[in-house]
């Protein structure tokens, strides 16, 4: 079984939940506020500040080399911090119930093959009897615990 690349399965998470439909609108909306913050605020100079101030907004960081004085920029700030933080919260969401789905279906195969073996008990030869034992053990170690 070939490894997939984690970057291919972060973006195949993204596309079967749907929820690179809310990071594309997020994107937008980081755009669209950067924009408002550069034509509402005074001390903004230009769109790459604003961009930058965005990004210390949406990071939590607050470097605070660039700041904004205006009601509106500063509404619009808390906006962005209120959005970034839902979108952190279902886009986690998103990645653990998948991660969840995976891990339970690969539980069940396992367990599937292992029922496959003690069905078909009578014909397995020595060495794999001893492995399935082994497996049981190993098994009833872990779970015991």
């Amino acid at each position: 079984m070939k490894k997939k690349n984690p970057l291919h399965i972060f973006l195949s998470i993204l596309r079967n939940t749907h929820t690179y439909k809310i990071l594309i609108g997020y994107v937008v909306y980081v755009f669209l506020t950067a924009f408002l913050i550069l034509i509402t605020d005074e001390s903004i100079d230009n769109y790459g500040d604003a961009l930058w101030y965005c990004y210390a907004v949406l990071s939590t960081a607050g470097f605070g080399d660039v700041v904004v004085t205006g009601f509106l920029p500063k509404i619009l700030s808390v906006i962005l911090t209120i959005y970034s933080a839902i979108v952190i919260a279902i886009v986690t969401g998103a990645i653990v119930n998948l991660y969840s789905q995976i891990t339970e279906e690969t539980n069940k195969e396992t367990l599937n093959a292992f029922l496959d073996q003690l069905e078909n008990l009578p014909e397995l030869n020595h060495h794999e009897l001893s492995d399935l034992s082994k497996r049981i053990q190993s098994f009833r170690d872990s779970h015991s615990k």
